[in-house]
């Protein structure tokens, strides 16, 4: 560990209480941005030292390949640390072109790929990860997982938007945006669909999905307006309105933060969120909460939610006040490698507070309202709810406490990195020794992202000034066909058949939910079901008899959907 970091922590912190930054995160920063971008590069083929066997631009997610085997590419992963690239390159980092360019052939060509989700024509674009090699990944697994091509569509977009002004529009027509468009018509159709959330466990709707799809389809619509793409930018920005409708959905007004998932059993208390508030960043809108902004109230309210959720069960948090940064994970309830934080968590909180802090100095002002007040308490026990404005103590008071707070998270990772700056996935709730995936590329990226903030860096805007969500949300269930489900299976008295599967219309594998099935036809019982068109899903029938369920032997029954007219199955109970 870094025994500067060990030893000068607690004092520093409490030193910095009314100082503008930490010289704690000053010096982790200083040491951490170079290893963290030379490590990066390093898992992104063909040339990363970690990345033997990677096509070109291939992001891994680790060169771990055992407890846990993560020698793969996630879409998700990817373009979140492409974005990181993309950002870089906009800086004035342009000996990252290659890369980013080998990134556009890499994803043109994945996207090709037929896989357990479907083809490139019937939902394909929806699966969450394949192999380095760029061949597809078979292997049972969460899916679909509807946030990667909005997340690449995004990072490509920031591309294109940069390759226009700099006089390249015709690489963006010839090569970026067909592979964008393809993302963005798979997420104008499947939007509010539920697929796996970003964690890859929870089958449900999620607050960051549907937070990015937004944000993509608003930038999408712009680009392709400015390309001349008429039909595609009508197309997103009609179903723009109804993603950041839905959006609001996630808000729980009584318990003040947002629920990150709708299933999964879960408090709804994740990073999710705050992961969606920062890659949802946008200066030009202020603290506006409709589009979940970093400072926005609603943001705000949750992070503190989510922050404290972790106070009391990890034991390197022991002993830290409520305006003490502490060690923060995917989700309180979270179980996997036991439930330890994450680097990428707890650089996410920092983010989002730098991010907030841009806008407050921007604007000479912070706004304090009935839904935000908890979360400012802590850094001023007599505030109120109100608009300080940057000549007031009050507003010195708050920002100081916001910031040393934001940087007191970056201290808790300084804390539990290890001398060489490598970052794995998580670090132990108990001793914070890092365990999981090592060189995670995720952790680094957040490590780059976060400090860009700090800097006051950020991106330009991607639309969200002046957004309204309207009262009714529009859903669009893109094209539908009938199909007909037939399994020749004998019962006994008192027991029937059901369908369920991995798309809303089968109920998203919920035995509780699932389709009954009508056995006029005894032995074969029969179901009729509108299903996305084009589109590859996975199924099994069930039994129930008195509250006993018994579903069928695996694997999974897989059928892929038309584009039209009706269809229909042969089975038999297995």
């Amino acid at each position: 560990m870094r025994s500067f970091v060990v030893t000068l922590t607690l004092a520093i912190y409490a030193a910095v209480a009314g100082a503008q930054q930490s010289s704690v995160a000053d010096a982790y920063f200083a040491n951490q941005v170079p290893i963290s971008k030379a490590n990066l590069l390093a898992n992104i083929g063909p040339d990363g030292s970690r990345a033997q066997g990677a096509k070109a631009g291939v992001v891994i997610a680790s060169p771990s390949t055992s407890d846990p085997d993560y020698l793969y590419t996630w879409i998700r992963d990817a373009s979140l640390v492409y974005k990181s690239l993309v950002e870089r390159l906009i800086r004035g980092e342009t000996d990252l072109r290659t890369k980013i360019d080998q990134y556009v052939d890499s994803q043109a060509y994945l996207q090709t790929v037929s896989n357990p989700s479907g083809t490139i024509s019937s939902g394909g674009l929806g699966e969450p990860k394949f192999n380095i090699n760029l061949t597809a990944f078979t292997g049972s697994w969460g899916r679909p997982q509807r946030d990667g091509p909005a997340l690449r569509a995004t990072a490509l977009t920031q591309y294109s938007n940069w390759l226009i002004k700099n006089g390249n529009q015709s690489y963006v027509s010839q090569k970026v945006w067909p592979v964008i468009k393809l993302d963005l018509d798979y997420t104008a159709q499947y939007w509010n669909y539920t697929g796996f959330d970003l964690w890859e466990e929870v089958s449900s709707s999620s607050f960051f999905t549907t937070a990015v799809q937004h944000r993509a389809l608003v930038e999408g619509a712009a680009l392709a307006t400015n390309l001349g793409e008429t039909a595609s930018a009508t197309s997103y920005s009609t179903q723009a309105p109804n993603v950041l409708c839905f959006q609001q959905s996630y808000w729980n007004p009584s318990a003040g933060y947002v629920t990150s998932n709708t299933g999964g059993g879960r408090s709804g208390k994740d990073v999710n969120s705050a992961i969606a508030s920062a890659h949802n960043f946008d200066p030009s809108a202020g603290c506006d909460a409709t589009t979940f902004q970093p400072c926005s109230d609603k943001a705000l309210a949750s992070l503190k939610v989510y922050i404290d959720s972790f106070r009391s069960i990890y034991p390197i948090n022991n002993g830290k006040a409520a305006n003490q940064a502490v060690a923060t994970g995917r989700y309180a309830e979270d179980v996997y490698y036991g439930g330890q934080p994450w680097y990428l968590a707890t650089a996410a909180v920092a983010e989002q507070l730098y991010d907030a802090i841009i806008v407050w100095k921007a604007e000479k002002a912070i706004t304090v309202t009935a839904t935000s007040l908890d979360f400012f308490r802590p850094f001023s026990s007599s505030v109120v709810a109100g608009t300080y404005a940057s000549d007031s103590t009050t507003y010195t008071t708050l920002l100081n406490g916001v910031q040393a707070f934001a940087d007191g998270f970056i201290e808790v990772i300084a804390q539990y990195t290890p001398a060489d700056g490598s970052l794995a996935e998580q670090y132990r709730r108990d001793t914070g020794v890092p365990t999981s995936a090592t060189h995670l590329t995720w952790s680094y990226a957040s490590i780059l992202t976060a400090f860009a903030a700090r800097n006051g860096e950020y991106q330009e805007s991607w639309g969200a000034k002046g957004l309204s969500a309207t009262a009714s949300c529009d859903s669009n269930t893109g094209p539908t066909v009938s199909v007909t489900f037939n399994v020749m299976a004998e019962t006994v008295l008192g027991e029937n058949i059901f369908l369920t599967g991995s798309v809303e219309p089968l109920k998203n594998w919920s035995p509780d939910n699932a389709l009954a099935l009508n056995p006029s036809n005894y032995p074969t019982w029969s179901v009729t079901v509108s299903v996305p068109a084009n589109t590859q899903f996975s199924y099994k029938y069930i039994r129930k008899n008195n509250g006993q369920v018994t579903w069928e032997s695996d694997p999974d029954r897989s059928y892929t959907s038309g584009a039209s007219g009706t269809g229909s199955t042969s089975d038999v109970w297995r």
